[in-house]
């Protein structure tokens, strides 16, 4: 008898893989309804966060006439680049980046080493007191910024770094969040991977350098983001530590040279929208890192 094979005839699936197969076409289109739903609802909602940069990018590039008109208009009727180039002209702002992309890329560098260093210690190293110790710095996040700014204002003075950068650079060099979210991590990940290291002969330092910091990469990322908005958008300590304004971070000096004029709405918009670009930039560059960290992602025991 001539069998299906031999006439070259396809043969049928088999009745167990048959229905698996149908289930997880099912499935997958489940998903993809449930990601559509979602990107339905998330839409109009991101719209409505991106209406105030969309105005300050406008508003930077309307002449000065049509900005003071009331009633207002939302549209120009031309577009200007007199803002950004009074801007550039009439102000240091190219200094003011330069300061802050220091500022935040210590603070970034910093982070990454000292939390993930401490947070990996809490996590993983035993050692008495050592649940204690992780209480009492968490409880630090408690105790407002203000509360520390006269104490740190005369312990930098006597070390004679106030009115430089490094006095906006030490505060950032490791935050109680940044240990937290590491030691979290961390814990999320198996203890299998580092008890096999430590039987093939790795040292602690090695098993967490060779194996557990590759795989905290989204949660670096996550910490690296946090830290540059702090470090980037933080105003108040550099206001009352700085006044030489060769070291003004780019918060700082928009807001002295804002306050030094009367105020030319495109200038300043201008202004913050250079300021604001690196941040968005940076953040679609570590979307992806940031919300797996979010989701606690990583390899599961």
């Amino acid at each position: 008898m001539t069998t299906l094979i031999d006439r070259g005839l396809p043969q049928s699936s088999s009745p167990s893989t048959a229905p698996t197969t149908t289930r997880a076409v099912i499935v997958q289109r489940k998903r993809r309804r449930r990601r559509s739903w979602a990107h339905l609802l998330l839409i109009p909602v991101s719209l409505v966060f991106a209406i105030p940069f969309l105005q300050m990018f406008i508003t930077s590039l309307t002449p000065e006439s049509e900005i003071n008109r009331f009633p207002p208009s939302f549209i120009p009727s031309a577009l200007t680049f007199d803002g950004y180039a009074k801007l550039f002209q009439q102000s240091d702002i190219l200094l003011w980046l330069g300061n802050s992309v220091i500022v935040s890329a210590a603070g970034i560098a910093s982070h990454i080493v000292l939390c993930s260093l401490a947070g990996y210690g809490f996590a993983r190293l035993r050692f008495a007191g050592r649940d204690v110790s992780f209480m009492m710095i968490v409880a630090t996040i408690m105790i407002p910024t203000q509360l520390l700014m006269v104490p740190t204002y005369v312990m930098f003075a006597s070390v004679g770094i106030i009115d430089t950068l490094m006095a906006a650079i030490v505060p950032w060099l490791a935050t109680t969040f940044g240990i937290f979210l590491m030691r979290q991590f961390f814990l999320s990940l198996p203890a299998e991977l580092e008890e096999a290291a430590l039987l093939d002969g790795c040292s602690k330092f090695g098993t967490f350098w060779r194996i557990i910091f590759p795989l905290a990469r989204p949660a670096l990322a996550t910490l690296a983001i946090f830290t540059l908005l702090g470090s980037w958008n933080d105003l108040v300590w550099p206001l009352i530590a700085i006044n030489d304004p060769g070291a003004f971070t780019v918060q700082l000096g928009i807001t002295n040279f804002q306050g030094a004029r009367r105020t030319d709405w495109s200038l300043l918009m201008a202004a913050n929208v250079v300021a604001t670009l690196p941040l968005i930039v940076f953040f679609v560059v570590a979307q992806r890192q940031f919300i797996a960290t979010m989701s606690f992602s990583g390899v599961k025991g």
